[in-house]
């Protein structure tokens, strides 16, 4: 059985995020496995997903900013802002110039207020937004504050009254890739849906260090648990008398950094995930 860490996996298309995560309990021989941020079933890319005790870490993890590389579709709306869903419009888009389209990406570059995907994970009174749709209701999401940092155009391809359009997008937690290509598609009058989409980043790790599922199966790569802290957190080395504090979950001096930090003890074991509150520090979660 493995120990406690991550694995970062490189998620194919076709299956969803829980399929992966099936797939590592068998390979890490626990029931303890959970992933940081769903993929849908058509995207690939990283997928973060802790074994045991790091499976503490992720909630803290799915809150930090991700990349993504994509593919939207100008000319067509669908009825999940995807391939996967059924067509409900079309349009000639063959007249959107490359400065309209260069004006409708900056128009949704920076803090917005996005409306999220009706087949989305969201909850509506405790039921899942896409469960809803899949029975039959009309669903309208209310608009949610999310970031886009990044959203640059690599590539224009034509073909007819379709428009292709390779982005890269780095965004908050929260947003859907999928609402900013039907948000630019309805900005130019002609609809627009994402054909592909590809995570290339959550958080400090990348697609450099994803590994698929085949080449996990053969060798398990598991970051452990303190160097995963260490590499997505800001670090605190603290004293042995400190150490006992945080190991009980008690208190520490405000470190002044906003957001979760990674406390170690002097010999380097990772205690805790603690963050201000007013003068002192609460436990978000404590691993020893």
């Amino acid at each position: 059985m493995s120990g406690d860490g991550l694995v970062v996996v490189d998620k194919p298309s076709g299956l969803t995020s829980h399929d992966v995560v099936a797939r590592v309990r068998r390979l890490a021989g626990t029931r303890r496995v959970g992933h940081a941020g769903t993929l849908d079933p058509m995207a690939t890319g990283v997928l973060v997903l802790g074994i045991n005790r790091a499976t503490r870490l992720l909630g803290h993890l799915t809150l930090t900013e991700k990349g993504y590389d994509a593919t939207i579709r100008l000319g067509a709306t669908t009825v999940t802002d995807d391939a996967e869903g059924e067509v409900v419009a079309t349009a000639d888009a063959s007249g959107v110039t490359d400065e309209q389209l260069a004006t409708g990406v900056t128009a949704l570059t920076g803090d917005l207020q996005q409306v999220p995907s009706a087949v989305s994970a969201v909850k509506i009174d405790g039921k899942r937004a896409y469960k809803r749709v899949r029975e039959g209701e009309d669903v309208v999401l209310p608009p949610r504050p999310v970031t886009v940092r990044v959203f640059d155009v690599l590539a224009i391809r034509r073909a007819g009254s379709l428009v292709d359009v390779d982005v890269h997008v780095e965004c908050s937690s929260g947003t859907y890739v999928r609402a900013l290509a039907r948000d630019v598609g309805s900005a130019l009058g002609v609809g627009g849906h994402l054909t592909a989409l590809r995570r290339t980043r959550v958080g400090p790790y990348g697609l450099d260090a994803a590994r698929s599922l085949d080449a996990l199966a053969e060798d398990l790569v598991v970051l452990p648990i303190a160097e995963a802290a260490r590499e997505a957190f800001p670090a605190r080395v603290v004293d042995a008398a400190e150490a006992v504090v945080v190991s009980h979950g008690g208190p520490l001096p405000a470190s002044g950094t906003d957001g979760p930090v990674a406390v170690f003890g002097p010999d380097g074991t990772f205690l805790a995930l603690l963050e201000d509150r007013g003068t002192t520090t609460k436990a978000l979660a404590v691993f020893v």
